[in-house]
């Protein structure tokens, strides 16, 4: 209660206790702000759910891949020649596949990065489902959450353009991996034309098997048939003039090949996959999640294992292998500089 005789003014009170509030703001503003960013930076996510949005996502671009090719409205376009000198297309099926596939991962998980091989600035309101497909439910049960900041998904809209637009459909996928912390964790590839989906959790389950056996002595070989290089000299040293040299399309289907797919005469069989020049990560990653999954290995001519985290290219070209030793299979190997080729 104010003193007799003096009168406190409604006016004054507001503007001390407006004073007041912004005081406090201005002390505590940094610290609220502080902590609400790192509360954002905490989100984790689910991997899990991760992996069944990736599976939805590969199907998904998968259906416009399928849809623009048999529509026969590729529009095809020239991104370029590759290091090889091969010409490296763009149709509507990359394009709309990307658009869906890219969208769909951004609008579920806004707060992790996702690099695609397309760019397009085609903005769609799709969402996930949220259904997770009941295989993948009774064959992963635990919750596995990371970091938000740690996730970088890699998408391929289309694999295997070149193929695509010679209808040579076999050879085309759509995929989606996750890497965490540079390692990739979760694998998809899709196969629009066969609709086949192969995917994994690293250190907990697939929906895919190695074959029950393979030979390095000598190995099959598969290898890209638009930028082999000089891969096939390369692979005659390394294994001996008897080895054969299988040419496939699609870094994803090369690494199916490696796989106990039950897919009769329509898939080749390979004991390893070599690439010697340069790839793309989003031709890579899921492939090599895949194989992780298995006991598999994907790493440079090197032996390097390969980080997930950062540009795009791969420069030290990649050995693929399940079901054999990975480390006797690269002692094999000529010495190769694919920065010199």
């Amino acid at each position: 209660m104010a003193p007799m005789g003096i009168r406190l003014s409604p006016l004054g009170v507001a503007v001390f206790c407006l004073l007041g509030v912004g005081v406090l703001y201005h002390l505590y503003s940094g610290v609220i702000s502080n902590r609400l960013a790192a509360f954002r930076q905490r989100r984790n996510v689910e991997l899990r759910d991760l992996l069944a949005l990736s599976v939805e996502a590969a199907v998904l671009g998968g259906k416009e891949v399928k849809r623009v090719r048999e529509e026969n409205g590729l529009q095809e376009k020239s991104k370029g020649k590759t290091k090889e000198g091969a010409n490296d297309p763009l149709t509507m099926g990359d394009l709309e596949s990307h658009r869906k596939m890219y969208n769909i991962i951004r609008n579920t998980f806004p707060e992790v990065t996702v690099n695609s091989e397309e760019h397009d600035n085609v903005v769609e309101s799709l969402s996930w489902s949220r259904t997770i497909p009941s295989e993948m439910a009774e064959k992963i049960k635990d919750q596995n959450e990371v970091p938000a900041e740690s996730v970088t998904v890699w998408i391929d809209p289309l694999d295997a353009t070149q193929e695509y637009t010679e209808s040579l459909l076999k050879y085309v996928t759509t995929m989606v991996c996750v890497a965490v912390d540079g390692k990739p964790v979760i694998g998809v590839i899709h196969q629009p034309f066969n609709d086949f989906t192969a995917w994994a959790l690293v250190g907990h389950d697939a929906n895919v098997h190695a074959r029950s056996s393979y030979s390095i002595t000598p190995p099959k070989v598969i290898i890209s048939r638009s930028h082999s290089g000089h891969v096939n000299s390369f692979v005659h040293e390394a294994f001996g003039n008897s080895t054969t040299v299988v040419q496939a399309g699609g870094a994803g289907y090369k690494v199916l090949s490696l796989l106990d797919l039950h897919a009769g005469d329509s898939m080749d069989q390979a004991d390893l996959y070599i690439h010697i020049t340069f790839i793309k990560k989003w031709d890579i990653c899921a492939g090599d999640a895949l194989l992780r999954a298995l006991g598999g290995h994907m790493t440079t001519l090197k032996g390097e294992e390969i980080d997930y985290r950062d540009t795009p290219l791969n420069k030290g070209g990649l050995v693929a292998s399940v079901g054999v030793d990975h480390k006797a299979v690269l002692e094999k190997l000529p010495a190769w500089d694919p920065e010199k080729h």
